[in-house]
């Protein structure tokens, strides 16, 4: 049986997720934060949002595009064809009360993520720094991060984005962890999704998404271009030997604070290894 939080691609081009919190009611009752779109454009598609009542920050998974926001021509944007480069993202925030528009330059897998925003904030362009990647954890819990957008940098209202590379044979948002209580500055309410990516395309990957009392109790094999959505609970996910895991991550809650509480099961697991972030 598919798991209720498990979401395969619905198309191999165009549009191939899309999240809306009102829509996914029936998986998910108390989701009213993150909205998520993936785009598979081929060169000179075009797409064209109004962002209305919700922030958007987009995000280049591979490709370049032209960009428009409000009528303006913001040029060209993007310069990773393969993620598993390890290259950083490009993208862009655009406020609520926007229009934009992009066209395709090449080949363009781009991600929408989105939450409720209010009107004032700056247009951002995101272009990729020169700094490494974070590696975080060691051994077998090893791997890269790209903070694209997260409270330390004043960009969003709600949103946090978050890229990862998690290695062959190796687990990821590990440690357990979660973030759903209000409970600040002890714990944050942060909705979630996970959108997969596979190298070698065939293989697949694990992720638990559990909480205390077991309740909630799901395991999902996903694999290539699959959506994972987190609504509450622990949420591990690990990449088999062979295969290695990218993930985008988008988080949205009342306060733009990322405070989470460990498994307290696995809580010696952190204290051995110093560890204190475990996207």
């Amino acid at each position: 049986m598919t798991s209720p939080l498990h979401l395969p691609a619905t198309a191999a081009s165009g549009r191939i997720h899309r999240v809306v919190p009102a829509e996914i009611k029936d998986r998910c009752p108390n989701w009213s934060y993150v909205g998520f779109e993936v785009h598979r454009l081929t060169p000179g598609d075009k797409l064209t949002q109004a962002t209305r009542g919700q922030e958007h920050m987009l995000v280049i998974i591979t490709g370049t595009l032209q960009i428009r926001v409000n009528g303006q021509d913001l040029g060209e944007l993007g310069q990773r064809m393969d993620i598993f480069s390890r290259q950083k993202a490009a993208g862009a925030y655009i406020p609520a009360g926007s229009n934009w528009s992009i066209q395709a330059s090449t080949a363009l897998e781009l991600a929408i993520c989105m939450a409720p925003g209010s009107p004032g904030r700056a247009v951002q362009l995101i272009q990729p720094n020169a700094e490494p990647l974070e590696l975080r954890g060691q051994g077998a819990n090893s791997r890269y991060i790209n903070a694209i957008a997260m409270e330390e940098r004043d960009i969003a209202d709600h949103l946090l984005v978050t890229e990862v590379w998690t290695p062959q044979g190796n687990w990821s948002s590990y440690p357990p962890h979660k973030h759903d209580r209000d409970n600040f500055p002890a714990e944050t309410y942060l909705e979630e999704t996970y959108y997969h990516r596979l190298n070698p395309p065939q293989g697949y990957g694990y992720q638990r998404v559990y909480n205390d009392d077991l309740s909630l109790d799901e395991n999902i094999a996903f694999h290539d271009r699959d959506l994972v959505l987190v609504p509450e609970g622990y949420h591990p996910c690990a990449a088999p030997y062979g295969y290695t895991l990218y993930y985008l991550n988008v988080m949205a809650g009342p306060l733009r604070r990322w405070r989470f509480r460990n498994d307290p099961n696995h809580e010696w697991l952190f204290i051995r290894d110093g560890a204190t972030k475990p996207s």
